[in-house]
């Protein structure tokens, strides 16, 4: 017997091993981490994550999947992703707003794609922070990670994050984000146009 302490996966790990499992269940193919590191021993978030991280069907949420569909359960802190012509769904887990203020729900649709985005604070984002720089160029102290899909809701993000720790976590000032192995990954999936719908 091993007598090593063993060290807990953290979130990442165990949503993307939910995510293999399920994936080894159904045909579609699902994002997936083998990442561990240790996390507190009792987190709570970390429990209803897991419980309602699961694949969903479109039909309830979309009329159709033209143009390819992405669905954001700010709920479950998940998006969920169908081409158009349904080949292909991924599934990812996300950090949401850190509050129900800063939280919009409903249909928009991804107008821009931008690879290492830049970021600037919006108006009353510096109200609320500002120490925050006006601008932060691409790199790795950039808040929007390494790539990032523009919405047609002004300022709203899905985007990366260099901060691992926020996905599965209230987090945001209103943005979706994913790790940037995932934003990469969605990015290459999604083109302009796609259907976007936050619940």
């Amino acid at each position: 017997m091993n007598d090593s302490k063993w060290t807990r996966p953290d979130r990442r790990s165990v949503l993307g091993a939910g995510a293999a499992l399920l994936g080894g269940l159904a045909t579609p193919a699902f994002a997936q981490s083998s990442v561990f590191e240790p996390i507190p021993e009792n987190d709570p978030e970390v429990r209803r994550n897991i419980s309602s991280f699961r694949a969903l069907n479109w039909q309830p949420y979309f009329s159709s999947t033209a143009g390819g569909a992405i669905l954001v359960d700010t709920t479950s802190r998940a998006l969920h992703f169908w081409s158009a012509d349904q080949t292909i769904y991924k599934l990812y887990p996300t950090s949401v707003p850190v509050s129900e203020e800063l939280t919009r729900r409903g249909r928009t649709s991804v107008v821009q794609k931008v690879e290492g985005p830049s970021w600037s604070p919006t108006p009353s984002m510096k109200i609320r922070n500002p120490e925050w720089p006006d601008y932060v160029p691409p790199g790795p102290d950039n808040p929007l990670g390494t790539h990032a899909l523009y919405l047609s809701w002004k300022y709203y993000r899905i985007h990366g994050t260099h901060d691992t720790r926020k996905i599965g976590r209230p987090s945001s000032n209103g943005c979706i984000g994913l790790y940037n192995e995932h934003i990469a990954e969605l990015f290459a999936l999604v083109s302009p146009g796609a259907q976007v719908l936050l619940i």
